[in-house]
């Protein structure tokens, strides 16, 4: 099996993996997991997918991600990782469907309105 490319989204944060067999490392911009993505929350999210399908220490990821915040960015290797566990065994797909990872989250944020503070935040109003 050679490797694996699949894209991942979230908000505004896109993640671009490569993924091979190997030893389990998983690297995240050139840097180890547990430096891009300093709380164990962030990790946790990344390695939802391996967990889920049992299939903890088996390939090694490289991650290109940018944009976004670093919640966005751990979501979006979340879904790209789970995107290529189905690309590399389609039996793994009904359990991460059901845990929700392969389905795109599409909830941006909305745009500022002219004559508006913010999206829907109006200017105070004056009555005299």
């Amino acid at each position: 099996m050679e490797r694996i490319n699949t894209i991942g989204r979230r908000k505004t944060a896109v993640a671009r993996i490569y993924m091979q067999p190997g030893n389990g490392t998983i690297t995240v911009n050139g840097k180890e997991l547990n430096t891009y993505f300093p709380t164990e929350v962030l990790q946790i999210i990344t390695r939802q997918p391996f967990a889920t399908v049992k299939a903890d220490a088996t390939y090694d990821v490289k991650v290109n991600v940018r944009g976004g915040g670093v919640t966005g960015q751990a979501e979006a290797t979340r879904m790209a990782i789970s995107r290529a566990l189905v690309e590399a065994n389609a039996e793994n797909r009904p359990a991460l469907k059901k845990e929700g990872f392969l389905t795109r989250d599409s909830r941006m944020v909305e745009r500022k309105k002219p004559g508006r503070k913010k999206a829907r935040r109006r200017f105070q109003f004056s009555k005299r």
